[in-house]
């Protein structure tokens, strides 16, 4: 038996006090396109909590350890619900055909090291939080982006 993914994910925005903004290149192009994205990863169990899941993703997908000093990560309190795109429904139970993503942010010092897990990303680039969200190719990704400076400023977050 094949265990499917969980249809429960996180979505961590990584950038800098200056709103510089991490994404990823997947090495699995959507639709003949590169794909860029930030870190996201579904839950390993639904008792997992939004926090573990984005330090488990941000930690396999980057090598960034998020409690590192000088690491910060923040739920935004924001959550969205995509359709699943079609060439990843087959890692999904049949009859899932939607995700619930949470958003995060991850603010972290600049100049962090980035180490790549090569079966998932085959490039990174720190971008202006502008050029980010116009790179993205996830919709919800560039929108989460463009509230990095609002949230990025709330004294609580």
């Amino acid at each position: 038996m094949t265990a499917h993914k969980i249809p429960q994910s996180v979505l961590v925005i990584i950038h800098t006090a200056q709103l510089d903004v991490l994404l990823l290149r997947r090495t699995e192009p959507h639709q003949g396109q590169d794909f860029w994205q930030s870190v996201t990863g579904s839950k390993d169990t639904r008792r997992e909590s939004w926090r573990h899941t984005a330090v488990r993703e941000v930690a396999e997908e980057t090598g960034i350890d998020a409690s590192a000093p000088g690491c910060r990560l923040t739920d935004w309190g924001l959550t969205n619900v995509y359709t699943i795109y079609p060439q990843w429904q087959h890692r999904y139970a049949p009859g899932v055909w939607h995700n619930t993503e949470r958003v995060l942010g991850l603010r972290v010092p600049p100049g962090t090291p980035v180490t790549l897990n090569p079966r998932e990303h085959t490039a990174y680039a720190w971008l202006d939080w502008r050029a980010a969200a116009d790179r993205c190719a996830s919709p919800s990704n560039a929108e989460a982006i463009l509230w990095l400076p609002r949230l990025a400023s709330c004294p609580d977050r």
